[in-house]
Formats: structure tokens, C-alpha cells, sequence
């Protein structure tokens, strides 16, 4: 890998969904690697079972209290967010700023940005076919802010070639971006499964697709749990477990012998990265994302057909030399997405641009390397 030593990140997250996981490892791996890292968290503080996840690295955290993007489509906050980032960038003098969310990429910043775009709220309406509130005014101006941002920083990445078209196809940038795929630390392969189907998502969230995991659980033989916040349980037929702490869901996954995602929209999807490192078999939604980063790991089944899903179900519940076949399948493909390959993939996108973005000596001025 990579070494980090001589660069002061920082780096902005929030904790409502994966962008959180996906933020913690990266952050304390840079660090590790001798980075000096700052992460600043915007809309809610973390949970006390979410700082547990930067317990153990050298990782410098900082709750800001400023709006996510999507609670603030008009930009109300964007004074705020100026003053605010502002500051931090004076008292921590980064070396690079790497932002997690677009409306920040059009703030004056000293530092080179680099934008890794997790979610747009525009690819996910498309997705879930939910667009026609997008006309609206303040719809219309995070639009262009999103546009903007991609077009103000340096360097923006996606975690996937799909979610990458997804937004070329919508905001036509200037640049063409980068894909650096999301990773997580290597486990051992499990030794011992449970007769249990998992998965997990927001209830309330059309993306996840859960409705339709409900409709196929009927007749399985086997049962199924799901983790997430949830207003009420969406079926008798499913046990909904409510939000978990990260640690308490890979411990269940650590458990399932399959694991099923009926995603409509998933620009990356670490949970089923999570689920097959824990050597689950993994039965996904045929969308392009989990075509490009699962084929030949993973069953997959059209997303509203219930019935094309149950039949999968229920075959690998009785299928030991299948599901045995995935869950190996998936565990070593999971290997393909190591967190020591994304960290040194980010490692070198920060020091191209320090290099590209360091004065060039002048005439008669002799450059040394040290």
C-alpha cells in the first residue's frame, strides 16, 4: 500500500446509512497508514455504537451539526456550512479535502477536493420510478447545486461503473470521474451456518425493495430476519429486527446462510459486500450495479417478481451443494473488494493531485526530491 504519512485529510461523512461504514474503515486505514485524518460528521451525531467503530484508530472526530443535503435541497444551510468547514480547514490545514456529499465541492476551499458520490437523489427517484416531484423549485436547484459540485471539484469518484453512467447520463459533467470500489477488512471463511435468511434495509426506504421480500417469505422453510428501521412490521411471515449496531449485524451475518437483497437501487451496497465476506449465499435483484460487482457469486431474480424470488429461496434452502457452491463463491469474490485495495486507490488519487497542484519551481530554481 500506498504510505500516507505526509497527508492531513479531511474528510465529511454522515451517519444516516452505509456511507458511515464506508467512511470509518476508509478513515482508519488512511490512518494507519500514517495519514492524519480528520472526519466531520454533517446532519445527526453518531450513535454511541457508532463511535465504537473509530474506537481503535488515531482517527480525529468532529460533529458539526450541519444539514445533509437532501434535508436541505434549498441550500438554507449553505452559509452555515461555508462558515462552519471554513473553520475547520483554518485549524486543521489539510492537504486534501475529501468530501462525501455534493452540495460541499462548492464551497471555497483551500485544499484540493476530491467528491466520492455515494447516492444522488435523482438516480434513486429514477430507479424507483418515484420522478415526478423532481420538477419541483427546490428539487430543480439541488439539481444544479449536484451539477455544480461535480463540476467545481478536482477529482469525483463512484463506487461503481454503473452508478458512475448513472450520473454522466444525468448531470453530463466535465469530467469523467473515477470508480473506486468500496472495501471492507478480510475475515475468515465461517465455519458453521444457520438455517436463516437475512437482510437488511430501511422499511421506509422504496429503494430497498423490502415489500417484496415480505411477499416471497410466505412457505419458505426456512426463516427470515430483517434489520432496519421500520415504523411498524411489514409481515407476519418475516421477523423484523429493527437497527442494529454494525457489530450486531455482522454477527448475524456471520450466522445466515443466505443472505437476499431485493434492492431497486444500489450505487455500491456494502451490506452485500458484508454478507459475503461472512460467507452467506447471496441472491440479489438483477440490477446493473449487482450484475457489475456479483456476477457469477451471486443468484439473482428480476426485483418485483416475489414469486421468481421465493422460488430461489426455497430452492438453496434445500440445495446444501448450491448454497454451499455460493457461499464460497461470494466469500472469495468478496476478497476482490479489500480495504487495503481501496485505501491505496485513494492513496494515489490524493497524491495526484497534490502533485499536479504543487508549484512548478521557477526558472533557475533547482527542484529535489527527497
Amino acid at each position: 500500500m500506498s504510505q500516507g504519512s505526509d497527508i492531513r485529510i479531511l474528510m465529511t461523512t454522515d451517519t444516516v446509512g452505509g456511507v458511515w461504514t464506508y467512511s470509518c474503515a476508509l478513515a482508519a486505514s488512511l490512518a494507519a497508514s500514517g495519514a492524519e485524518v480528520t472526519l466531520a460528521t454533517l446532519g445527526p451525531r453518531a450513535r454511541a455504537d457508532q463511535h465504537e467503530m473509530l474506537c481503535d484508530s488515531r482517527v480525529r472526530l468532529i460533529e458539526t451539526d450541519l444539514a445533509l443535503e437532501w434535508q436541505d435541497p434549498e441550500g438554507r444551510d449553505l452559509p452555515n456550512a461555508h462558515r462552519t468547514l471554513a473553520a475547520l480547514e483554518a485549524q486543521f490545514r489539510p492537504d486534501i479535502v475529501h468530501l462525501n456529499s455534493f452540495r460541499e465541492a462548492t464551497l471555497s476551499w483551500r485544499a484540493p477536493t476530491v467528491l466520492v458520490a455515494h447516492s444522488c437523489v435523482n438516480s434513486w427517484a429514477l430507479a424507483c420510478r418515484d420522478s415526478d416531484w423532481l420538477g419541483e423549485p427546490r428539487w430543480t436547484r439541488y439539481t444544479e447545486r449536484v451539477a455544480a459540485a461535480l463540476d467545481s471539484t478536482q477529482a469525483w469518484v463512484c463506487p461503481s461503473r454503473s452508478f458512475h453512467d448513472d450520473l454522466v447520463e444525468i448531470y453530463r459533467p466535465r469530467s469523467p470521474g473515477a470508480v473506486i470500489w468500496n472495501g471492507i477488512a478480510a475475515s475468515a471463511f465461517p465455519n458453521r451456518k444457520r438455517e436463516l435468511i437475512f437482510a437488511a434495509g430501511r422499511l421506509w426506504d422504496r429503494a430497498k425493495n423490502i415489500e417484496v421480500l415480505a411477499a416471497a417469505a410466505p412457505g419458505l422453510d426456512w426463516p427470515v430476519q430483517v434489520a432496519g428501521p421500520a415504523d411498524a412490521d411489514p409481515s407476519a411471515s418475516i421477523c423484523w429486527l429493527g437497527p442494529l449496531s454494525h457489530s450486531a449485524l455482522r454477527g448475524h451475518l456471520q450466522h445466515a446462510a443466505i443472505f437476499a437483497s431485493p434492492a431497486l437501487y444500489e450505487p455500491f451496497g456494502l451490506s452485500v459486500l458484508e454478507a459475503a465476506a461472512a460467507g452467506c449465499a447471496l441472491v440479489l435483484s438483477d440490477i446493473a450495479t449487482f450484475r457489475e460487482l456479483w456476477s457469477g457469486a451471486a443468484r439473482f431474480f428480476e426485483p418485483g417478481d416475489s414469486q421468481a424470488l421465493h422460488r430461489i429461496l426455497a430452492e438453496l434452502c434445500a440445495d446444501d451443494i448450491e448454497r454451499t457452491r455460493l457461499q464460497r463463491a461470494a466469500y472469495e469474490h468478496s476478497l476482490s473488494y479489500s480495504l487495503a485495495r481501496t485505501t491505496s486507490a485513494y492513496l494515489k488519487l490524493y497524491q495526484g493531485l497534490l502533485a499536479s497542484n504543487r508549484p512548478s519551481p521557477q526558472a533557475g530554481q533547482v527542484e529535489v526530491h527527497a
